[in-house]
């Protein structure tokens, strides 16, 4: 069985409404003929050339990547680039490509909140709410039993898929935790939030220098979470499970898989 890509981007709208992603995203259908038939979808988060390796190898007529592709400064797409070899490699192999990200991001059952129910949190929460209350940035929850800052660490250590980096911790490892503020891939743009201020630790990724001395500083004065920051990629690869069930779903015969390609873009990790 097959569908055109134009139907798989009907069901991909009513999934990641386009009118979810942020001002400066760029999301939706980055290469690929809308009339153009699909019988294998490839979900990953990254659209790098291993990836498309193994679209194009595997016979896949689909890419779906959280990251966009086209999403900052790109003046070319000369095939010297690797953003213009990746595209030239999809377009020849007959393979189209789509971003869902900050629009996947918002909805339901979007990257944060599988982080969160992954986790196990009840009365979850959308830290930035949309109108609706229901969608929105972020999650914040309560684990079912409080644990320490540390047995919390391990526990998420153990369900993303392992990295070089691993999770890295601030805050004292027998810290109370039991309010759990999250958002999949860089999210110290929210540490400043208010609901994240009221939790015990805000899991997140990319975690910069200054935001993070900032918040733990602060922390000292008038009170705020602990931080666990995790690979960008781990974070938001657990989703893509969620997105394939979706999919195959709403588009029965169709072969939809997940990647299990690392692309994570670090090798690893010297500990002094």
């Amino acid at each position: 069985m097959s569908r055109t890509l134009a139907e798989v981007l009907d069901v991909v709208e009513r999934r990641w409404p386009i009118s979810g992603m942020e001002p400066w995203d760029a999301a939706g259908l980055v290469a690929g003929d809308p009339k153009a038939e699909v019988r294998r979808i490839l979900l990953v988060v990254d659209a790098v050339q291993a990836t498309v390796d193994e679209a194009i190898d595997g016979g896949f007529d689909l890419v779906i990547a959280h990251h966009p592709l086209l999403l900052r400064g790109v003046t070319t797409v000369a095939e010297d680039r690797y953003k213009g070899a990746v595209l030239a490699k999809l377009i020849r192999g007959g393979c189209a490509l789509v971003a869902a990200h900050t629009n996947a991001d918002v909805v339901e059952t979007g990257t944060s909140a599988v982080l969160a129910e992954r986790l196990g949190l009840l009365d979850v929460r959308p830290i930035v709410p949309s109108p609706d209350g229901r969608t929105g940035l972020g999650r914040v929850g309560r684990l079912p039993e409080p644990t320490t800052l540390g047995r919390f660490a391990r526990r998420l250590a153990e369900l993303l898929p392992p990295t070089a980096t691993g999770v890295r911790a601030a805050g004292g490892f027998d810290e109370p935790v039991e309010t759990v503020a999250l958002c999949g891939g860089a999210g110290d743009s929210l540490l400043g939030d208010p609901a994240v201020r009221a939790a015990d630790v805000y899991v997140t990724a990319d975690l910069r220098h200054h935001p993070a001395s900032e918040a733990r500083e602060q922390a000292l004065v008038g009170g705020g979470p602990a931080l666990l920051d995790v690979s960008h990629w781990a974070s938001e690869w657990l989703w893509l499970d969620r997105a394939a069930a979706e999919l195959r779903e709403d588009l029965p015969g169709l072969d939809v898989v997940v990647s299990e390609l690392r692309t994570d873009p670090w090798d690893f990790q010297v500990v002094q």
